[in-house]
């Protein structure tokens, strides 16, 4: 039970700090290039949080080239710069990966 706690209490704490940052920045007094520089913020942030699940195993250790995951990220990367649409690149992904599972 006490997991459970500790899970919500993080995740009070994340949203009130998000929202804290909502209510306090006022977006109309800022200049052009911080507004600019802060749409970079997520694209900076998503690879962070992806990359180390996709070229690391459970133990730390660097994934090999033919493992599932590296083929399906590479087969997605290779959609999304041909197709530039979002649902085809997740969707080449999963149907690669899933396809490599069942064909192993």
């Amino acid at each position: 039970m006490s997991i459970w706690i500790t899970i919500i209490i993080a995740g009070l704490i994340n949203y009130l700090s998000r929202l804290g940052s909502v209510l306090i920045i006022n977006p109309n007094k800022m200049n052009n290039t911080t507004k600019n520089i802060l749409n970079y913020v997520p694209s900076a942030v998503f690879p962070s949080i992806i990359f180390p699940s996709i070229f690391f195993n459970q133990d730390g250790s660097i994934v090999d080239f033919n493992d599932p995951k590296i083929i399906a990220i590479s087969v997605a990367f290779a959609i999304g710069i041909i197709s530039k649409n979002l649902i085809a690149t997740i969707l080449a992904g999963l149907i690669s990966f899933w396809t490599i599972i069942f064909l192993i």
